[in-house]
């Protein structure tokens, strides 16, 4: 009795303390959205101080949660791109600001997000304002933000690491270790270019992956690094023999090779900033976060006439999830732009690699219903491939970053079977089946050829589909889209040449166009309405406590987003046939 007595006591205590943990945690949680949601004050004279190491530059603004990571909580915040532009716009017609002050140090943004985030910073400058960027750890990213601005400084002290060196990718093939594990990997595509699922079936790229990756890393860096000599008065040949040489190490390095226009110390910079703002002491120079000034001159506020702009962010699964573009969830999205009488025109912002083929036309069904009551212009972020791309061919213009990646117009599927792993710990397995072929599919053998003949005769049928479809809608012929086809994956500089995209431009771009399509001529005349909404913190609260963070094999690699292929074989579908990249890139 003694010993039920001190256990249930030490259950009450445990319910005890947990209650009051977790009403602590709420009331931190509730205290931080709080503090996040509190306006700022702009004083009369303003600095913008963009200090990219201070937010995420993402698709949409999402409240910020507190992560708690390797002990440290991290505040960095997340801002959309449409918010961050019409922030640098709002900037540029502001009396209080009175110029940009950029520090590009730890941006964490895709290629064409920056690109975007850049071309705005370039607008800005047109206002009069100057731009003023402070470097002190260059790196190929950070550089070229940092090189838009009318001058770029660089830290005077020794010890900074510059990664100045232009772009690269690396592909990594497993083969040979699941070979030794006896894990056979049984891939079934279409596309040459169709590298996705190559990595475990290879240990070395084919030609044609080599081939692709070369001319889109060309491209991405033609785009970067052309940006980058044009704002520094240079050619890009000039550019390449700098970088080539490796001769920016130092930081005198980028003043004497004209990438920097000047070394100095924090106190030197500081008072730099001051001359510029026209004030004699630090204590009057007011640096106002960007983050917070873009939450004040948010003006996503729906009207009676409203041009809605739909976000399609993440890779393409079926079902109801939150943080990627699930379909049944999109389709209901979708199914609300479609009878809300306020929304005249859409814009479809795509940043997806892709996914699951029957999620993306489930989605491409939606938007198709959407496009013949109202029109629907597509805008590409940092991917607009495979599904990406499946799902938005059929808009009526499609807008393009000239980093983004696109195309990649095939399909795969890809099932192992696991036999020879389990003789070598000393399993065996033996089927007892009612038909011929009825357990292909229990992982315990390989196909034979009627079976994989049977996979094939799919995927021939839904790349078939495919090339069809993007056929009709892009004014090309059957052979013209196979031929550009076959899985390759271009930049959306290239994809203009081959007529899968219309136009290089920007969401604001995508959003003017639209609006005209629907008769506003203005943008007096109508708002903005966001779409899906993004999470708030409660939300990305429950998501993290519910997410599984099991690292897998490609964890921490470019290949980490095929993770969601990879942890859906041992699902009910295990043929599911994929529209996806085979890698993320992200451009450090």
């Amino acid at each position: 009795m003694k010993e039920f007595v001190r256990t249930m006591l030490a259950v009450i205590a445990a319910i005890v303390v947990m209650n009051i943990l977790g009403f602590l945690f709420f009331l931190f949680i509730a205290g931080s959205m709080a503090i996040g949601s509190s306006k700022t004050v702009m004083p009369r004279d303003a600095v913008l101080d963009i200090n990219m190491a201070d937010f995420t530059l993402a698709e949409q603004t999402t409240d910020q949660m507190p992560s708690f990571a390797s002990g440290n909580m991290d505040t960095r915040a997340t801002v959309g791109i449409w918010d961050a532009v019409k922030a640098i716009e709002a900037a540029a017609e502001d009396p209080a600001v009175k110029f940009i002050f950029l520090r590009a140090d730890g941006v964490a943004a895709g290629n064409a997000t920056m690109e975007e985030f850049r071309a705005a910073l370039e607008e800005f400058r047109t206002s009069g304002k100057p731009v003023i960027a402070y470097t002190e750890n260059p790196s190929t990213a950070s550089y070229y933000l940092a090189s838009v601005a009318d001058k770029v400084y660089i830290t005077s002290f020794h010890g900074g690491n510059s990664t100045v060196i232009g772009l690269a990718g690396n592909m990594m093939f497993v083969k040979d270790i699941l070979d030794k594990l006896g894990v056979n990997v049984q891939l079934i595509r279409h596309g040459k270019y169709k590298s996705a699922g190559e990595m475990f079936i290879k240990n070395t790229p084919s030609a044609e992956n080599m081939e692709q990756n070369r001319v889109m890393i060309e491209s991405m860096w033609k785009v970067m690094g052309g940006a980058i000599a044009k704002s520094r008065g240079i050619t890009l040949d000039q550019l390449n023999d700098i970088v080539d040489n490796l001769r920016l190490n130092l930081p005198e390095d980028f003043v004497e090779c004209g990438l920097a226009d000047g070394l100095m110390s924090r106190e030197e910079l500081i008072a730099k900033l001051c001359e510029q703002a026209m004030v004699s002491d630090k204590k009057d120079l007011h640096l106002v976060a960007f983050s917070k000034y873009a939450e004040l001159k948010a003006t996503n506020i729906p009207g009676k006439n409203n041009v809605a702009i739909f976000f399609a962010d993440g890779s393409i699964v079926d079902g109801k999830e939150y943080d990627k573009i699930a379909a049944d969830r999109f389709v209901q999205e979708i199914d609300k732009l479609r009878e809300d009488k306020s929304v005249k025109a859409v814009v479809l912002r795509v940043n997806s690699p892709g996914g699951s083929v029957i999620a993306s036309e489930k989605i491409k069904d939606a938007l198709t219903l959407l496009n013949e009551e109202k029109p629907v212009v597509a805008s590409y972020g940092n991917y607009a491939a495979s599904g990406g791309y499946w799902i938005s061919n059929g808009c009526r213009k499609i807008y393009t970053n000239a980093s983004t990646l696109t195309g990649s117009i095939g399909v795969f599927s890809m099932i192992p079977e696991f036999s020879k792993t389990m003789r070598k710990v000393g399993v065996n397995f033996v089927s007892v089946a009612s038909n011929a072929h009825s357990d292909m599919y229990a992982l315990n053998r390989p196909f034979d050829a009627t079976e994989l003949a049977f996979l094939q005769a799919s995927v021939e049928d839904i790349y078939e589909r495919f090339v069809n479809m993007v056929a009709e809608n892009r004014n090309m012929t059957v052979e013209q889209v196979d031929a550009i086809a076959q899985g390759r994956v271009w930049t959306g500089a290239d994809a203009i040449g081959i007529g899968i995209v219309d136009e290089i431009g920007t969401l604001s771009d995508a959003v003017v166009y639209a609006a005209s399509l629907a008769g506003f001529e203005d943008p007096s005349q109508y708002r903005i309405k966001t779409s899906p909404a993004p999470l708030g913190v409660m939300e990305q609260l429950m998501m993290s406590l519910n997410k599984d963070n099991t690292p897998t094999i490609l964890t921490g690699t470019p290949l980490e987003g095929m993770t969601d292929i990879l942890t859906s074989l041992n699902e009910d579908r295990p043929t599911e046939v994929y529209a996806r990249m085979p890698y993320d890139i992200e451009i450090r």
